[in-house]
């Protein structure tokens, strides 16, 4: 580090404190982060440097000293101590999820200290030379993926889980178990024998990436923000109200660290190894290395390999695999002493900014994107990007020619990280941001709460129109053979306007379409016909209601059983709904409150649609504890199989596991899946099999 007075160093200190605790809270509680974690380190690490150099100006509470914590009342603590207001939530990224559930805190019995981290191979190195001096170069390291996901401990007594607690601040944690239960890999009960009377072990909760993909894909459908990767979307569903809620956001959970009184075990691979066979989740991809040499070589290798797995990896740790040796080599305040990690640098690419289209969505939201010069990043050329809303190309400070820096939220989706001011030109301007609608030209609005802006026109904007027609066709809705080509041509032909136009198109109409014949006509009507038996939940999912996605719509589904009684239904009778809160209250109360909308539904009502019925109801049991898979092509929706498969009392997860019963596989099943229940000796069924099975 370069030479600094100590007046300019005790100036920084206190500006880099104060910054890094609002990042910390931005991404620890908001769940928003405005930085990268690659920017956060580069920060923490120029603070460091600064306290090495003058540890007299150590703050009490300097973020070099404390674990990150997930605890809103820790950080409220802090900036109170400091004098600074908490960060406003209406100034990040705004995503209206249904938290603020009361956990209990619970007191963690060994605390929940940090990892050392580095990006630097010089630093990995000198950390096994440091413990190689005092044990030899044969030295074992257990070398693990480092998942990026939210920390958690779970505890077990006599076999059972008895409660799992976030990290919080280190010393106390929220009991979410919950919200832990719903996910299929964590056992309520272990299997096996030998495991300890009582025991805690740790690990991380991810989501994965198909997981991921649907949840922000449903997210930008109802007009929400999206996760800015998977990290932050697990974090928040952790933590939301509804345990069902949690269950339908597919989180995974690896678990990699145990604790407790006189474990027998020698070494830490032996204990994840019995940990595995007591049913629990763990990495089959971690590997013994000796020596720094060969810790190098797994770190360079997984560096590329990653970006193959279907969750979001960020780094390798390091551990000393000797128990003893561990317990010889201690900690410091903060972290451990025997394990590091070593995090891999964000790929990220540089390129010129060439323009802003601004687009409409369902719902109404405008959303800004950016066309960039083509440019290749992590496997595929990137041309497009979301900018989100004006506060983030505020927070960027963007201009149009601009170079800027993209990265991929999680290894998919393209963002918009930085602006490289040094490459600014001279003629960069800033963007116009539109107070109209750019198709019908209606003024925008913004609601106080909410960061994106709005066309009002719901009924009139041709890209609203248009975009309710192909929500409500899609597959997860009524599931009728109309995508964006055919509802243009509908449109554009003006024989369809209101959702109800669908139920009384002809096949005349339908033969004057260019492309259209006799096939395709019988084909699409057969799906309409279908449609009129689609369960309540999904007509109601498929009404595009603004924050209504699919879970949403099941919870109104089953909590008021028919359309009349969810019209009637006021705001506050709303709101008392467990997961409905007072934004998705108000947006429901306010579509049945147009009149346009109370008549579409007699229409549809008219055209035959369900407006009542249980969206769980349950028609027998012949599939109690089964756990069957869906890859490939049905002769129905693969939705429509998950939903035989609940109502029969079985669970459709989305991947192969060791509890997977049966993977049900139609034509051009995943590979991997195939492959996997292979392995597994898990049995492979087909369509009419599983019908049999269901005695249809």
């Amino acid at each position: 580090m370069a030479k600094i007075s100590k007046s300019a160093a005790k100036a920084r200190i206190e500006a880099l404190s104060q910054e890094l605790k609002r990042h910390n809270y931005n991404y620890y509680v908001l769940n928003a982060p405005v930085i990268t974690d690659f920017e956060f380190d580069l920060k923490m690490q120029e603070l460091q440097a600064l306290e090495a150099l003058y540890p007299e100006l150590i703050l009490p509470d300097s973020p070099t000293q404390a674990v990150g914590s997930d605890s809103g009342s820790t950080y409220s603590a802090i900036f109170k101590q400091t004098g600074s207001a908490l960060p406003d939530e209406k100034s990040m990224i705004h995503v209206p999820e249904a938290r603020g559930a009361k956990f209990e805190q619970i007191a963690h019995k060994y605390p929940m200290l940090s990892l050392g981290n580095t990006y630097s191979e010089e630093d990995m190195l000198a950390f096994c030379t440091k413990i190689e001096a005092e044990n030899g170069p044969d030295t074992e390291y257990s070398c693990e993926l480092k998942f990026d996901g939210v920390a958690i401990c779970l505890t077990y007594v006599d076999g059972r889980l008895k409660q799992a607690v976030t990290r919080g601040d280190g010393v106390k944690g929220d009991n979410v178990i919950d919200n832990v239960l719903t996910i299929k890999s964590i056992p309520r009960t272990l299997s096996g024998s030998g495991w300890p009377q009582e025991f805690e072990i740790r690990g991380e909760i991810f989501m994965p990436f198909a997981a991921f993909e649907a949840l922000n894909r449903e997210k930008e459908e109802i007009g929400e923000q999206p996760f800015a990767n998977p990290r932050n979307a697990a974090s928040g569903s952790l933590k939301l109200q509804s345990s069902a809620q949690v269950a339908g956001r597919g989180l995974d959970c690896v678990l990699y660290h145990m604790l407790g009184e006189n474990l027998p075990f020698k070494t830490h691979t032996e204990a994840i190894a019995a940990a595995a066979s007591w049913g629990l989740p763990t990495s089959d991809l971690s590997r013994i290395r000796q020596g720094g040499g060969q810790v190098l070589e797994f770190i360079k290798e997984w560096d590329t390999k990653r970006k193959s797995l279907p969750y979001a990896t960020d780094g390798v740790v390091i551990k000393v695999n000797d128990l003893q040796l561990q317990k010889r080599l201690g900690f410091t305040a903060k972290s451990p002493r025997w394990a590091t990690a070593y995090k891999f640098k964000p790929e990220r690419a540089l390129t010129p900014l060439l323009s802003i289209d601004y687009q409409i969505g369902r719902t109404g939201a405008l959303t800004p994107v950016a066309n960039l010069e083509p440019v290749p990043l992590s496997g595929t050329v990137v041309k497009r990007a979301s900018l989100h809303n004006k506060d983030q190309m505020d927070l960027l400070d963007i201009r149009i020619g601009d170079w800027v820096y993209v990265e991929k939220g999680g290894e998919i989706i393209p963002k918009i990280t930085g602006v490289e001011l040094k490459k600014r030109p001279a003629d960069a301007r800033k963007p116009d941001f539109p107070t109209l609608c750019p198709d019908c030209g209606t003024p925008l609005v913004r609601d106080e709460d909410e960061a994106k802006h709005y066309c009002p026109n719901y009924s009139g904007c041709p890209t609203q129109i248009k975009a309710s027609f192909v929500h409500f066709c899609s597959r997860d809705a009524m599931d009728i053979l109309a995508g964006d080509a055919t509802v243009d041509q509908l449109f554009g032909k003006g024989y369809i306007h209101v959702l109800s136009d669908l139920y009384h198109l002809g096949r005349e109409q339908l033969l004057s379409l260019e492309g259209w014949k006799e096939k395709s006509c019988e084909n699409f009507l057969a799906s309409v016909d279908r449609s009129r038996s689609v369960p309540f939940d999904r007509v109601l999912y498929a009404l595009g209601i603004r924050h209504i996605g699919k879970t949403t719509a099941k919870t109104l589904a089953k909590a008021f059983q028919n359309i009349d009684s969810l019209a009637a239904a006021g705001e506050a009778a709303l709101a008392e709904i467990e997961d409905i809160g007072p934004i998705v209250a108000a947006s429901v109360a306010e579509w049945f409150s147009r009149e346009a909308n109370r008549t579409l539904i007699e229409e549809l009502r008219a055209a035959g649609l369900q407006m009542a019925g249980s969206a769980q109801q349950r028609s027998s049991d012949l599939l109690e504890g089964k756990s069957i898979v869906v890859s490939g092509v049905f002769s129905i929706s693969r939705e429509e199989l998950k939903a035989l498969i609940e109502a029969n009392g079985g669970t459709s997860p989305g991947s192969v596991s060791s509890k997977t019963s049966y993977l049900l596989a139609g034509d051009k099943p995943g590979e991997a899946k195939v492959k996997k229940a292979g392995q597994l000796g898990i049995e492979i069924i087909d369509e009419d099999t599983f019908y049999k099975m269901i005695g249809r």
